[in-house]
């Protein structure tokens, strides 16, 4: 497979694919038909078809999708089959949440350290991961061979804590504030803006005509 030909969209719906492949493993399901997929996660079957044609031949004709050997492809292709340190840049309310939280249950991605420059909570442990001060962040995120950062600082620290992020060789960054960051071309950031996701959900309840307004 050639990474650079596989289009965004189907690479946000692979984490999909992966986590319901790992249910259905769970659930003890050994086999799962294109139209039961498509039920399952609520993807049409030409777009999964779609989908699984940039990652080679995954099904079998007469036969539907192997569910162990789906769950073990998906595993390896996202990197689950090893573990994946990341760390989490503001312990405020939601840093907390993101904390107590921790993806263990969900993946092999772990929150492994957090950075604040509260001299009340650094030098503590919160939910089991060690709270650092801000001055520490390139020292230890080289010693835990750290790429990954959660940003969940305040909106006015947002592009300055990025910078220091970059200084510190991150590679990509999850913006939870909503600030636009400036970084170079060879950081990636991705935003999580819980607030415009909802503003968009409540647009597409008020202007969607197939849902009963009386």
């Amino acid at each position: 497979m050639t990474e650079n030909i596989v289009p965004n969209a189907t690479i946000k719906r692979l984490p999909i694919y992966y986590r319901y492949f790992q249910f259905l493993k769970d659930e003890g399901t050994k086999k799962i038909s294109s139209g039961e997929l498509a039920e399952g996660i609520k993807i049409d079957s030409a777009t999964i078809r779609r989908d699984f044609s940039y990652l080679g031949a995954l099904g079998k004709r007469g036969y539907g999708y192997d569910v162990n050997e789906l769950v073990d492809f998906f595993k390896k292709l996202l990197n689950q089959d090893r573990r994946t340190n990341v760390a989490l840049v503001g312990v405020g309310n939601l840093g907390n949440a993101l904390l107590n939280y921790n993806f263990s249950r969900t993946s092999n991605v772990r929150i492994a350290a957090a950075f604040d420059i509260d001299p009340e909570i650094v030098g503590t442990v919160k939910s089991g991961v060690p709270v650092y001060d801000m001055n520490e962040i390139k020292e230890q995120l080289e010693l835990q061979q750290i790429d990954v950062c959660i940003l969940t600082v305040s909106s006015n620290a947002a592009q300055k804590t990025a910078n220091m992020l970059v200084d510190a060789g991150v590679k990509g960054i999850l913006n939870f504030t909503p600030i636009i960051v400036n970084v170079p071309n060879n950081v990636r950031v991705h935003y999580v803006d819980l607030a415009n996701e909802l503003q968009t959900l409540i647009y597409f309840l008020d202007h969607d005509s197939s849902l009963d307004h009386e």
